[in-house]
């Protein structure tokens, strides 16, 4: 397996797409702009699900599971939600296939047309405000806290795996609640989660804020979000929450008798994060080597290699590797032992090393002699010898320090591509020159967020939560500002 990665420098977006196909994590598919994700990126989106399901189970939630189809009058329900999927859904309008009479292999049976057309899922609110209509009587059948595990379609026109395909999976929430307080609560909560895991698991760090109202989600009141920064400059949106207000419950008719025995619309939440994840990961930690995974997200953590001639030295190889990769199991670590005989040592390495295995132990016969074996970073590329006698504990403490040194050395790319701008030609000359997240003044307008968009290709990526209020000069316009925004590039 060559790795042969054209460099970040010279093309990202190729280098990019190189890399998910090399790694082994996933390639386009015979249908237009959807992806097969292959087993070993299967593997690491499992990780990124689990670890994400037990914090929803732990702050309440429980899953469940919705149609795939939702009839089409659901949509024209709530018109700005409609407004922002229609370009994007796929449509069922018949149930049956016939042979063509004229020869012409397979075609739709005209009499088998559907009497309401049905949309594939671009995103499942109005199947599921239907569906509480039933669940929601009385204040006492509040909070519902519900979340699905569920693929989604949005006909994308320009696709690239991970970040953007027709079809992706994803998790999506959605609560009911008896007040507005406790659903703004529900929101900013699933928010902090998300935070919480992008950047204590995937070792990425994030900016939390709202979204303006151009780029709120539709049919929202408020969406909260987390940007990260990839390392082109462009930001990636890496999980958003929102506030629905009664938006739904009114679209669906939803109320509930409150405890004064009055009638009231309930308010709600959704919020989501998919497999646009897997693109943050690899935009944000590999290199021209490859992949580079943080521990918590690897598939397996460490892999063994052994380097031997025959098959007695393999014999004596395998007695000393099964016994560590029984101890690093017994303290939590995951390992593979690749004793394959149908590849060389160096192969193996150059495999591992572009699908981003933290750690590489090789043992050969000198290891023996010696009692020791060869340690390999993944993220710096350096090797060190180690006694075999501390493998079992001083691994697990080196994943830890390979995790934190992930996230700090992202954070500080962060930092070093973050800039104050004041004027409009610094502002236009960084958005061209020198991407990043760009901290300038902004009058709050809709007009002025699309004419820069339109200029400089650069929107607002969020609001920050709790921003530093200060008055300042829109950049564009010159009208009066009272906080400074984030602009960026974005995928």
């Amino acid at each position: 397996m060559g790795k042969h990665l054209t460099s970040r420098e010279q093309d990202y977006s190729k280098w990019y797409n190189e890399l998910v196909v090399k790694a082994d994590l996933a390639q386009t598919s015979a249908v237009r702009g959807a992806m097969v994700i292959k087993p070993y990126g299967f593997a690491i989106w499992e990780r990124i699900q689990a670890d994400l399901d037990k914090r929803f189970k732990e702050t309440g939630h429980m899953n469940a599971y919705f149609p795939l189809f939702i009839p089409k009058s659901y949509f024209s329900k709530e018109a700005s939600h409609v407004e922002g999927f229609a370009k994007e859904c796929a449509v069922v309008t018949h149930y049956r296939l016939m042979d063509d009479p004229n020869g012409n292999g397979v075609i739709v049976d005209p009499s088998a047309k559907l009497e309401e057309e049905l949309i594939v899922r671009p995103t499942s609110e109005t199947i599921i405000w239907n569906t509480y209509k039933d669940w929601i009587q009385s204040y006492r059948d509040l909070p519902i806290l519900v979340n699905q595990w569920a693929n989604v379609v949005r006909w994308e026109m320009r696709t690239r795996l991970f970040l953007r395909t027709s079809e992706f999976l994803w998790q999506e929430g959605h609560t009911a609640h008896a007040t507005k307080q406790e659903a703004i609560a529900e929101a900013e909560t699933m928010l902090d989660v998300y935070s919480t895991f992008v950047e204590e698991v995937m070792a990425i760090p994030v900016l939390r804020g709202v979204k303006t109202d151009g780029e709120r989600f539709a049919g929202a009141l408020e969406t909260y979000c987390i940007e990260a920064m990839m390392q082109d400059g462009k930001a990636l949106q890496a999980g958003t929450s929102h506030f629905l207000g009664q938006n739904f419950a009114k679209a669906f008719d939803v109320k509930f008798q409150t405890k004064e025995g009055t009638q009231e619309y309930v308010w709600a939440t959704s919020w989501g994060v998919s497999t646009r994840l897997m693109g943050a990961l690899i935009m944000t930690h590999s290199d021209d080597n490859g992949l580079i995974l943080p521990p918590k997200l690897a598939p397996y953590q460490v892999v063994i290699v052994p380097i031997y001639r025959g098959q007695e030295q393999l014999d004596e190889i395998s007695v000393v590797a099964e016994k560590l990769m029984r101890e690093l199991r017994d303290n939590g670590v995951t390992v593979k032992y690749d004793h394959r005989d149908t590849h060389k040592p160096g192969w193996k390495f150059n495999q591992y090393e572009l699908q981003g295995v933290p750690v590489r132990i090789a043992i050969g016969p000198k290891d023996l002699e010696k009692g020791t074996v060869e340690v390999a970073r993944r993220d710096t590329l350096t090797k060190s010898f180690m006694d075999q006698s501390d493998v079992s504990t001083a691994i697990p403490a080196l994943l830890d320090e390979i995790q934190v040194a992930l996230f700090e050395k992202a954070l500080k790319f962060r930092d070093d591509h973050s800039q104050t701008v004041d004027t409009w030609e610094e502002f236009k000359d960084l958005m061209k020159n020198n991407p990043g997240f760009v901290y300038a003044h902004w009058d709050g307008t809709q007009e002025t967020e699309d004419k820069i968009k339109e200029l400089t290709k650069a929107t607002i990526r969020c609001i920050p939560l709790n921003n530093k209020l200060e008055d300042g000069k829109c950049i564009l316009t010159g009208q009066p500002s009272t906080q400074r925004v984030v602009f960026a590039k974005a995928y």
